[in-house]
Order: C-alpha cells, then structure tokens, then sequence
C-alpha cells in the first residue's frame, strides 16, 4: 500500500464530514450497461454475482449502472434496470447487502434516455428536450411539455428516495452522454424558446430543478453525484468552459463531479478509443473543474496502469480513479496493485468488442475479449484433475495460451509448443501498430501467467511432429495455429505482395516496414483494399501520417463488423482526414504500383505509392487433418480452437481456450 499511499486512502464525501460517507479507497466501478437483468427490469442473480466480483476485488465504490427512473419512455435497454417503483427494492436491497460485506461503497446511477430511447423497445416516440435528434441519422424525439420536466424531475426524487431506502450509500445523476439531462444541457439538442432553451442558465434548468428535487427527497447528508461529459467533442457543442458555466446553476447541492466526455456523436471518447493514453482526460477536464469547484471529482479514462491513478490522485487532478472496462478485464485490479502483484493485472485493452459491441452494437449480454467469464471470475481454478492428464497444445496465439494455461491450472501436465521464438500470435504482431499498442497487454498477461505455472512446459522455435506429440502422451491436443492473410486467386496478387523492395505489403508485410514509412505521408497516395478491421487499421495508421488513404470494399459499406464505438473512431478519422472510401468496387488486377478495381463495370486504374491488400484472414491449420487421422481410434481428442477454426476476433478464441474445462468435464477428468 505504501507504493501508492494516494490510491489507497479512504476520504469521506457527503456535506458534512461526521455525517459523510466514507469510501476505504479511490478507486471507483463506472456505470456500464450489462444486459445482466431481467426483463421486467429486476436485478438478476447473474447481475449480482458480476457486481460481488468487483466488490470482492477490492473497489471502493461501485456504482451501479444506469437504473430508469420513468418506464417505459425513460428506458434504452430490453433488459436494463429499474428503480421506478418499490417492487425492485427487494434484489437491489440484495445486492448491497452482498457488496458491503466486502467493504465496497455502493452508489447507483439514476438515468431517462430521453431521445436515446428506441421507439421499437418503448413503443412511442421518444421524448426530449426538444425535437432534434440526439445523434447523426438518429429519430425524431418529441419535445417535452414543461408539465412532463416536472413530472420526470420528481420521477428522478422518488427514485433516489427509493435507492436511499434500499441501502445504496450514494447515488449518481446522469446528465451527460446524450441521455435526456445532457439533451437539455447541450445546444446540440436543445432548441426550445421558453425558460429551459436558449442561455445557459435556461439550459440548465432541467439538471437544477432534478439535482434539488433529489436533494430534498434524500434530505442534506445522503451524497449525490453528478455525471456529466464536461466536453462533448463536437462542433457546436458544450466545451469544457461552457459545462463549467452550466455547473454553477446547479453544483451547490452536488457533493461529487464524475467528469466524462462525449456524446453519442463522439462516442469514441466517451468510451475511450485504445490509441488514448492512460488518464488522457484528467489534466484536461477533471482538474480544470476541481479547481473551480472545489468538490471531489471522479475520472477516467483508459486508465489501466497504477502508477498513473498514483499520480492523478497525487497531481490533485482528481479524488477517484473511475475504471469501467477494466473492472470487466479484470475485477481484481484494486487488490492486485494493493497487494504487490501488479504483473498479474489483466489489463482491459480498449478494444470494445465484448463490451460496448456486445451490449449497445448487437443487444447481447457484455463479454469480454479478454476474461472468457465476467460474471464467475476464476472459480474454475477450484477444480482439479482426478487423475494424471497430458495436454499438448500447438500454437502460442492467445488461443493456445489460454487453453495451455487454464489446463495446467487445474494440474494437467500441459506442453506448448509455438513454431515461431514468440509467443502471442497476432496479437503480438498488431500491437506493434502504434495506435493497437494495447493489445500487447493481453499477450504480455498471458506469457507472464504461463510462466508462473510448473506443470506448463514451453517450446518455442518447434516445429510439430507426430512422433513428439506421442511422446508427450495427450489426452487432448489442442490444434491453435491461428491465420494467415488470405490469398485470393487475383492476378498479380502474389506476384506482388511482400516482395522485396515492392510497394505492395499485406498486414504481415506493412508491420514487418512500419520503421521505414515517413512520418509525413502527405504526399503518399496510400491505397488500401479491403474495408474490414484490418485494411482500417492501415488507413488509421496512415491518416495519423497525414495521408488521405484511399480504401476499396467489395461490399456495399466498410467496416460493417466493428463495434459502435469504432465506427464512430472511424467515422471522424475519414472525416478529419478526407479519406476516399469506395464501395461495392472489386479487385481485379495487382500492379506493382497500381490496382485495377471495377465498380459498376466499369474499370479503373488506382496509383499508389503504397498499396495494400487487406482482403481478411483466413484459417491456418496445416496439421489438422494428420492429428484427427492419427488419434481417430484412439481416447485422445482433437480440440481445433481460434482462427485456425476460422478467423475471428481475438474474443472467440479465447472463450473457446477457456472451453477446455468443459472438454475436461466430458471426459471425466475433472
């Protein structure tokens, strides 16, 4: 504790100190959206076991995600939370009594999606501050009477009445990211002529009357937070100087800021895009208003290292560290940093695939790429082998690893063998894309957890063969030899990708010559083909050289398969960086300094100084078939898991190397 002394101190929040709430360190759980509850909108037992793990994990305080406060118009999700009428009090009287017994402070966040709501999940129409869309080819809202405020405003009391009764110690006002309080605060969506539209103080007034109808509902001691994107990233928005003037008209009775940022529109800063360093939005927004208003403020920010939230707290740019993702990653963060075993953190690597993709993007319950079981943490490693059990695994992708380290973990002798000198797979090779850096924290977590584990044996520069995995005895060999960039028979393809001296590089060969492109590619045509996660990577990378890339996709739009938060990140770098984007426009012929490409039958010729073919990845498992063959009448099996399955993002995988203990379980192992 003493390496960060800041990090790990209590402090008390609440108008009057003898009276206040104490919270035993600074970390703080942000609100995210889970699709954990049930559908009438009751906390689930699922639901609550998520939020014992993080409590378990040492948070401080957790806040509790969104909870409407006025169903059905107020809601944005099929299963999110509600805190509108008594009967939800008995599950979320529940979930506070199961988090205090771990010393966690538990706040829950009070929220009316205004125009975020989906007219085909309420059934109406939404409403808002006035009639203008909440986001780019969003719906119409219908404007609020003043008669509705002021019914919405004592819905907010009630609510964080009822959270008071329950046993919540806080609660939080969301009046940021594009939800109904944000749609009155920002002149992006708020139009109206009469006392809550135009000036600031009118803008406000929605946010004033709910934060002083909450203060006299839970009377003066119970703390009330403030959520608000202190910038909303958007031209014609709030900056952070017009959200401090806003704040005057209302912060008296608020006894704590979480400072975020971004609106819909930008919501690549709201939940922050990987390239983003650690606490980014610290000096910049959470001191400035600190400062102002002298009130404890809460950050963050793809705050992921320790020694970063030591210096915020230190630095006195912020009072909590805000983590959301990375309580997903990892809900033992706090613990792991108080008790000295930093190395073992699962760091969150910001790719939003299992998060926001799953929840908001596809309406699924939240996963995560990196830690295969959010909700059970690491129970599995209760279970132990019967009997002595061999597992082979080929392949040192993130895959491999964690199938290799989850079997040794429950005491199979576990061997790995990798055909190249490094582990991590694609991982390893991505990362070195300077704006992908975090994806190396996943590849370093699991190299540093193999290590660790005695019954866990690693050759390295091995090539596979048959008589050396019948030496090592399997019962299960598991096949994770990954992808490779895919080769469609095109003319002139492999005549000219990757050769020596040519221009003309897939995603293996344009990281392998990252250190030999200029700084300044402003005077490079850069032409991409292929518009998935991939040939995007290329184009960030070369936008952020000054290039105006140019990409080509077969289908009718590009990046169709990212989550909403990238497609957003993408949306603005093609805007800021005028990137020519082609679609439903084929490959045809690769030149050495040329592409043909045909759109609408008609042909043409694109020129490059770069060319690159980014047409995806495709499975790489040359020693399939041999293994099923040779152990067919045999009890060892054959596990094919990851990209050699077929190429996917690195979350599959993963899940799938977890999977093992299933695979154990059938065989009676276990």
């Amino acid at each position: 504790m003493g390496k960060y002394e800041a990090l790990f101190s209590p402090i008390t929040i609440g108008k009057v100190p003898m009276r206040g709430v104490t919270v035993n360190n600074r970390t703080v759980m942000t609100p995210m959206g889970t699709n954990y509850g049930e559908q009438n909108g009751e906390m689930s037992f699922l639901h609550m076991n998520y939020y014992e793990e993080r409590a378990k994990g040492g948070a401080g305080l957790i806040i509790v995600e969104n909870a409407c406060v006025k169903f059905p118009e107020g809601s944005n999700g099929t299963t999110q939370l509600r805190i509108d009428t008594d009967n939800y009090i008995p599950r979320l009287y529940k979930l506070c009594e199961t988090c205090h017994n771990y010393g966690t402070k538990m706040a829950i966040q009070l929220n009316h999606a205004g125009a975020s709501a989906l007219e085909s999940r309420i059934g109406m129409q939404p409403v808002s501050a006035s009639d203008l869309p909440n986001k780019e080819g969003g719906a119409k809202p219908r404007p609020l009477t003043v008669e509705e405020i002021y019914s919405i405003a004592d819905d907010y009391a009630s609510a964080a009445k009822r959270a008071q009764a329950i046993g919540f110690d806080a609660v939080e006002i969301h009046g940021g990211h594009s939800y109904l309080i944000s749609q009155f605060l920002s002149p992006l969506t708020n139009n109206r002529t009469d006392e809550f539209g135009g000036c600031a103080e009118n803008r406000a007034r929605f946010a004033k009357l709910v934060v002083e109808k909450v203060r006299k509902a839970v009377g003066p001691f119970f703390p009330i937070i403030m959520r608000l994107s202190a910038d909303e990233f958007l031209k014609g928005g709030n900056t952070l100087e017009d959200t401090m003037e806003l704040l005057t008209y209302f912060v008296d009775e608020v006894d704590v800021i979480h400072v975020s940022a971004g609106l819909v529109d930008s919501i690549h800063l709201q939940i922050d895009a990987n390239y983003l360093p650690d606490g980014w939005k610290a000096p910049l927004l959470a001191k400035p208003i600190k400062e102002k208003f002298g009130k404890p403020v809460i950050i963050a920010g793809n705050i992921r290292d320790p020694k970063i939230a030591e210096e915020i707290i230190q630095n006195g740019e912020a009072d909590f560290i805000g983590m959301g993702r990375q309580f997903i990653a990892d809900p033992q963060w706090p613990n792991k940093v108080k008790y000295g075993h930093e190395d073992d953190i699962r760091k969150c690597i910001s790719c939003n695939v299992g998060c926001a993709g799953h929840r908001i993007g596809l309406n699924r319950p939240i996963r995560c790429t990196v830690n295969p079981n959010v909700t059970g943490g690491e129970e599995y490693k209760n279970l132990k082998v019967k009997k002595n059990t061999n597992v082979v695994v080929i392949g040192g992708g993130t895959a491999g690893l964690e199938a290799a380290c989850t079997a040794a973990e429950v005491g199979c002798t576990t061997f790995l063998i990798e055909n190249t000198n490094e582990l991590g797979g694609l991982s390893g090779i991505i990362s070195k894309i300077p704006e992908k850096y975090r994806v190396a924290y996943f590849k370093d977590y699991l190299i540093h957890r193999a290590e660790k584990l005695p019954n866990l044996f690693i050759f390295k520069g091995f090539n596979m063969r048959m008589d050396i995995i019948d030496n090592f005895k399997p019962d299960i060999v598991v096949n994770a030899t990954g992808s490779v960039p895919l080769m469609p028979p095109i003319p002139g393809l492999k005549e000219n990708v990757d050769v020596e001296g040519g221009n003309v590089k897939s995603i293996l060969g344009m990281i392998d010559n990252i250190p030999n492109y200029p700084e300044d590619c402003s005077d490079k045509k850069i032409v991409v083909v292929g518009g998935g996660a991939v040939g995007l990577d290329v184009v960030e990378f070369f936008a952020n050289r000054k290039a105006e890339p140019t990409i080509i996709e077969m289908a009718p739009a590009i990046g169709t398969l990212l989550d909403p938060v990238t497609k957003v990140q993408v949306r603005t770098i093609f805007r800021d960086h005028n990137v020519n984007a082609m679609v439903n426009t084929a490959l045809k012929e690769v030149h050495a300094d040329h592409f043909v490409v045909e759109r609408n039958g008609e042909r043409m010729e694109i020129p490059f100084d770069y060319g690159f073919n980014c047409l995806g990845m495709r499975a790489n498992n040359p020693f399939l078939k041999e293994l099923e063959e040779h152990f067919k009448d045999t009890n060892v099996d054959v596990y094919n898991i990851g990209d050699s399955v077929r190429a996917r993002q690195i979350i599959y995988g993963v899940a799938e190397g977890r999977n093992i203990i299933n695979l154990l379980k059938q065989k009676n192992l276990l």
